[in-house]
């Protein structure tokens, strides 16, 4: 999905592919494993780089080894900034300084943001200005809901 502002509130448009690769079984610490080569097809798409792409997940896991985020700044050349916004707690780690819980509309319940390419202060003030009044971001919940969709 592609915005042209983090307040964005609706897409300027979306990209999928379907790639034959059998994914990986999901393992804690080893996401990427599973979801970098859907995120590097459709980038593939793109006829130029976004200089920010959030993915869903974490560029730094709590323990401080890189995430799906920080493979997939790896991936790019280190050519775009990476943003992750996790839903969930990574299990059997306390919170550390790499990630930042940010609280968004009425939810108690934080979202936990780390950055590669920008600061992580920086990386949570932007996800704080996304649009929308719940936890989720707006157009984090329509990419979700479209990455789920029977294609």
């Amino acid at each position: 999905m592609l915005t042209d502002a983090w307040e964005s509130s609706e897409p300027l448009g979306w990209y999928a592919e379907a790639i034959d690769v059998i994914p990986h079984a999901y393992e804690p610490g080893f996401f990427y494993r599973r979801e970098l080569p859907y995120l590097m097809a459709v980038l593939r798409l793109l006829t130029a780089l976004p200089d920010v792409i959030v993915v869903d997940g974490y560029v730094w896991l709590p323990d401080g080894r890189p995430g799906l985020g920080a493979h997939l700044y790896e991936a790019l050349n280190r050519c775009a900034t990476v943003v992750g916004i996790a839903k969930r707690p990574f299990t059997g780690v306390g919170a550390s300084d790499c990630v930042l819980p940010v609280l968004r509309g009425a939810s108690r319940q934080p979202l936990f943001v780390t950055a590669r390419g920008m600061s992580n202060v920086a990386a949570a003030t932007a996800v704080r200005t996304m649009a929308g009044e719940h936890r989720i971001p707006d157009v984090v919940r329509m990419a979700d809901r479209l990455s789920r969709e029977d294609r």
